[in-house]
């Protein structure tokens, strides 16, 4: 059996030939990595303390304490997405503490996988919906102000939720454990009871579809629909100072710096794995903990963003946190314009 483990259980670092350096032998291994592992062990649990406790103030007030608009209703989703991951943070985090030794038996193996996965997904799907969301109102104005609904909204989420849980499946099915000298691994197990050339192309056919559905598509429709409002703004000479718009851009543009450099390992990664020479394998065996760090880093900052973009400081402190996330989401002054303006108007202030 070759050495098919992974330090980092979100990678897909797997089927590496006996010339990688085993994982559990420390002599071995270069003190850069050694570095490397425990700047990921402070960024793991950073980004659990972090994470837990932001989203899970976020989730608490848009559930408890807010009226529940479409925009609530996007970021509360967003919310729980990135709550749910940072709650299966620990498994990692005792995971590189161990030295690499997973504890938790191979169903937690697959589940934590499958989770990041549905995290990366589903956020990636509700910033599309909120990209379209803000377009049609500038577009279509009169057809949102009778059409744009939180039920709708669910619905929508409802979608997103389901697409994210079906394209992270096969993580769940191709996650797997083993045991070598005393130490259990979790990895990715692309062969799976078939040949190492079936293994090669499911490999492949992760890493592709991963990074089209779940970066480029969802790019492309971002960038296209924030081009149209900019357009519009400029032709209507129109202009914008709402809160949400801010949010959600600062927001989308994090999500993208933070997961780009993962999925341009993740080819790196694909185009070292099955070589021989060894070609690229320490670049991604250190850039891969680095990369992997940055996305999970994502999860937490998001709440930090609704709070803190577009407003003064010091102001914020003088402010229930209350009023600060009603505040970040409101909606309510769009649909007074939308009611009691022109069209060109109210599209001034759908933004």
């Amino acid at each position: 059996m070759e050495s098919n483990t992974t330090a980092f259980p979100f990678f897909d670092i797997t089927a590496l030939d006996e010339t990688s350096v085993d994982a559990t032998d420390s002599s071995d291994e270069e003190p850069g990595l050694h570095i490397v592992h425990y700047f990921s062990l402070v960024v793991y649990s950073l980004a659990f303390l972090l994470g837990t406790f932001g989203n899970g103030l976020v989730i608490w007030f848009t559930v408890f304490k807010m009226k529940k608009t479409v925009n609530v209703i996007w970021f509360l989703n967003l919310a729980i997405a990135d709550f749910v991951f940072t709650l299966f943070l620990p498994l990692s985090i005792i995971y590189l503490a161990n030295n690499f030794n997973w504890l938790f038996g191979s169903f937690m193996c697959k589940l934590n996988s499958m989770v990041a996965f549905i995290n990366l997904y589903a956020s990636v799907f509700l910033l599309t919906s909120i990209s379209i969301d803000r377009c049609a109102s500038v577009i279509f104005p009169v057809w949102c102000q009778n059409h744009r609904t939180p039920r709708l909204a669910l619905f929508v989420v409802m979608a997103v939720w389901l697409l994210a849980f079906i394209l992270s499946l096969p993580y769940f099915i191709i996650r797997d454990t083993f045991e070598d000298d005393g130490f259990i691994f979790c990895y990715n197990n692309f062969e799976l009871g078939a040949s190492k050339d079936i293994g090669i192309s499911r490999h492949k056919a992760t890493v592709i579809l991963r990074f089209v559905v779940g970066f480029i598509i969802p790019f492309t429709i971002v960038v296209t629909c924030y081009s149209v409002i900019a357009l519009r703004i400029q032709r209507n000479h129109m202009t914008t100072s709402s809160k949400p718009f801010k949010v959600i851009i600062a927001v989308i543009i994090t999500f993208f710096l933070c997961w780009l450099p993962y999925h341009i390992f993740s080819f790196l990664e694909l185009h070292s794995t099955y070589r021989k020479d060894g070609y690229l394998q320490n670049e991604v065996r250190v850039g891969t903990p680095l990369t992997t760090s940055l996305a999970f880093l994502n999860s937490c900052v998001n709440p930090f963003l609704y709070v803190f973009i577009g407003r003064d400081f010091k102001n914020k402190f003088g402010k229930s946190i209350h009023s600060i996330f009603e505040k970040a989401f409101n909606e309510d002054s769009m649909h007074k314009d939308l009611k009691s303006k022109t069209k060109s108007t109210s599209e001034s202030q759908i933004l």
